[in-house]
């Protein structure tokens, strides 16, 4: 008996430990059970609102920035989904890109939204809307035309439009060398098309979305009503507005880089993230016209204070005009050469007032200032125009021809002019000899008798004029 208490003793600690295993196992497939890897997640807290922003012209750094601080906001609000009113004409590719890349890296879904009735999506719109969790659209809206859009009618920076096959008639090349392409297009040009598709394709395979549809979009700038590209696949659905939007997306199912996720949408508030004062002001000064202007404000006030020093005012304006016009040009694709020519049409206007050229010099520098005011913004790194319109450029060019020409030559005329105040007003003045001796003696000019010195003889009476001054005795000789 004394024998066996032992090995009872061992054998209830051995069926603790079974258990104990038991229910850790056990456990452990409930937990995997309960939460596999393909099941959706279910979003947290129930009452949260859906955020809402507004994309409305054309995209850039600004409509970036809100988009990023939207995506931040929402994540860390734990919003069900982040919902894009959007009607833009395309913007710019940098700044589209890094829109996508903050769309795909969202643990919140994003749903683009066309709208209101009349809007659009062109171009980097479309990209946009391709990127998206869910794309939807108002009705009487379209998106597409991906190719972007040139400067010149008929043509695009980087891609021609495409041409017909060339005709091969007997005397063509036999052996294929001297063929040309058949869309007109360089090797450079092809290149950029062929990466424009295969990110826009990848996009739409990543959504399950039309990759054939996109691809026509790049190349041949096709375009879509909502019910046609619902009807094709690009979109997910049409719907009248946010509430209708947020009841039909309901329960539809996305993937975030945080897994599957369902959306619960339906009957929940929206809040709308309105753009604070900086994005406000920068979306006004990164418009090219407003750029353009401010820029020469700012030159003109500091041309202005250095030319009058002390006037305050002019030094003041023009520096805070060029402090701003160079911030917004900052989020602006500037060519540098069309800034160079801006700024040598300038520099040859000032020279105008000063060098006897007879208006060469000016006629050259009004010249590289329209030339320059033209190509200041580089359209390759948009896919729409981003340009200062011609009745701007025609009125600074007005301007500051008639100032530089006009008012700068004024001025330089006015130096030339004699002294009226000051110690040299009495240079060129005829005074009466009062007394004289020898090589000096005294005169009176402008009821004042001055001691006088010259080398002539002169006699009490006699008319001189005055040539000189040093200290308060006056060079005189006589008058002829």
């Amino acid at each position: 008996m004394t024998a066996l208490r032992p090995n009872r003793a061992l054998g209830r600690a051995g069926w603790r430990a079974l258990l104990c295993a038991l229910l850790l196992v056990s456990t452990g497939w409930a937990r995997l059970l309960a939460q596999p890897g393909d099941q959706p997640k279910v979003q947290p807290g129930g009452d949260r609102p859906v955020l809402l922003i507004e994309i409305k012209g054309a995209i850039g750094v600004v409509a970036a920035e809100q988009l990023t601080k939207a995506l931040q906001r929402a994540a860390a609000a734990g919003a069900p989904a982040l919902l894009v009113r959007m009607d833009t004409p395309g913007g710019l590719l940098s700044s589209t890109r890094e829109m996508i890349q903050g769309i795909l890296a969202s643990p919140v879904p994003v749903v683009m939204y066309v709208a209101p009735n009349g809007s659009r999506a062109a171009s980097a719109g479309t990209y946009l809307m391709y990127a998206s969790h869910v794309a939807a659209m108002a009705p009487s809206t379209h998106l597409g035309a991906a190719t972007p859009i040139s400067l010149t009618p008929g043509a695009l920076p980087g891609f021609p439009p495409p041409q017909s096959p060339p005709q091969q008639g007997p005397d063509s090349s036999k052996d294929g060398k001297d063929k040309q392409p058949a869309d007109g297009r360089t090797d450079a040009e092809r290149k950029a098309v062929n990466d424009a598709v295969a990110y826009i394709r990848s996009l739409a395979e990543l959504r399950g979305r039309n990759a054939d549809w996109a691809e026509k979009a790049v190349r041949e700038a096709a375009t879509l009503t909502a019910s046609a590209a619902l009807k094709e696949g690009v979109i997910d659905l049409i719907v009248n507005d946010v509430n209708d939007l947020l009841t039909q997306i309901d329960g539809r199912m996305v993937a975030t880089p945080a897994g599957k996720m369902r959306l619960e949408t339906k009957g929940r508030a929206v809040v709308e993230i309105k753009p604070d004062w900086k994005a406000q002001f920068m979306s006004a000064i990164s418009d090219p016209n407003v750029a353009l202007i401010l820029l020469m404000i700012g030159i003109y006030g500091l041309f202005f204070e250095f030319w009058s020093p002390g006037a305050v005012a002019p030094g003041v304006i023009g520096g805070i005009s060029l402090i701003v016009a160079l911030a917004a040009l900052s989020v602006l694709p500037v060519n540098y050469a069309g800034l160079a020519l801006l700024a040598l049409g300038v520099a040859l206007m000032v020279a105008e007032a000063f060098l006897p050229s007879f208006g060469v010099v000016g006629l050259g520098g009004i010249a590289a200032f329209i030339l320059g005011a033209v190509f200041l913004f580089d359209p390759s790194q948009s896919d729409v125009p981003i340009k200062a319109s011609w009745p701007v450029v025609a009125s600074l060019a007005a301007v500051s021809a008639a100032f530089f020409l006009g008012v700068v030559g004024f001025a330089m005329r006015a130096r030339s002019r004699p002294v009226l105040t000051g110690a040299e007003e009495l240079l060129g003045s005829v005074a009466e000899v009062v007394y004289w001796s020898g090589g000096a003696g005294r005169v009176r000019v402008r009821g004042e008798i001055w001691s006088a010195e010259g080398g002539a003889i002169l006699a009490a009476g006699q008319k001189v004029r005055v040539i000189g001054r040093s200290g308060l005795t006056l060079a005189v000789e006589p008058k002829t």
